[in-house]
């Protein structure tokens, strides 16, 4: 990989980390908290959406609209689930079943309905995930072992949004044609809205959430746009067999974030096992 798109995707992993990270330091905020970053990055976006669209040589379709509302639907349900996994179990359980479960469902997706054959190094790709998933989610410290299990789901159902939202995601910039900005900005847009009634059906709570966990919402709903257009941009100018495994190197960071930082137990084996799934998922997309 060259060193500008490296560089990008180590960046993005770091932010990734970064926001997940406050994302998890916000307990009880729920879809509240989750419309409130969604609505930072909506408003952060509307500019760049704008210049977009008047630089964007070709007129604006239905289909991106169509494509917009899907991805604003499926990241709805990624960031209400993820969030619930914050409030009910560690970052270090969560964040890594997150990254890890999507790339696996694709390999089953792919054998069992696209009757695809991923090779000897596909198969090993996957048996390290759900090896790696394993070490994280099994044995060890019995602190707490509800809060295991309840980050345990959280974690893997997370995972199976993230598989869809980026099938749909590929489909919209590949099939439909629609400019990854424009259907970034569009879905941020219609994430806020779709999650507006719930949000602000109880607005003395949102203003209490949003003076106590400001610079939360400030953080994921600035990062998370970056982490997000730095991979797209690396993959303009890297292969995407080398741009996909080193931007789960987030797994790692995530990882060390949640020992360093919030003092999680059982860290150690938690960051064994996000290695293990690190390195299945380099060899899926690398199969």
């Amino acid at each position: 990989m060259n060193p500008p798109a490296l560089a990008m995707v180590l960046v993005a992993a770091v932010v990734h980390a970064a926001w997940n990270l406050a994302a998890k330091r916000v307990s009880g905020g729920g879809p509240r908290f989750v419309w409130l970053y969604y609505t930072v990055s909506a408003v952060a976006m509307l500019p760049v959406v704008a210049v977009a669209l008047v630089l964007e040589p070709e007129r604006p379709q239905w289909t991106w609209l169509v494509a917009a509302l899907g991805t604003a639907v499926l990241h709805v349900a990624y960031g209400t689930v993820l969030q619930r996994g914050y409030d009910v179990g560690d970052l270090s359980i969560v964040y890594p079943l997150a990254r890890g479960t999507g790339p696996l469902l694709s390999v089953v997706v792919a054998v069992l309905v696209l009757h695809e054959r991923p090779g000897v190094l596909g198969l090993i790709g996957a048996f390290l995930v759900v090896a790696g998933v394993l070490v994280i989610s099994l044995g060890g410290s019995n602190h707490n072992p509800v809060a295991r299990r309840a980050g345990v789901f959280y974690g893997i159902l997370t995972g199976a949004v993230i598989a869809a939202y980026t099938l749909w995601d590929a489909h919209s910039v590949t099939s439909l044609d629609v400019p990854p900005v424009v259907y970034f900005g569009g879905g941020a847009l219609g994430q806020s809205l779709l999650l507006a009634p719930a949000a602000l059906r109880n607005r003395p709570a949102v203003t209490r959430l949003w003076r106590d966990h400001r610079r939360e919402a400030l953080i994921v709903g600035l990062a998370s746009p970056v982490a997000y257009l730095l991979v797209l941009y690396a993959l303009r100018i890297a292969p995407v067999s080398l741009v996909a495994p080193a931007r789960e190197l987030s797994i790692v960071f995530g990882g060390i974030a949640a020992w360093l930082v919030l003092g999680e137990h059982n860290a150690v084996r938690r960051l064994a096992g996000s290695v293990v799934v690190l390195a299945g998922i380099a060899a899926i997309a690398v199969a």
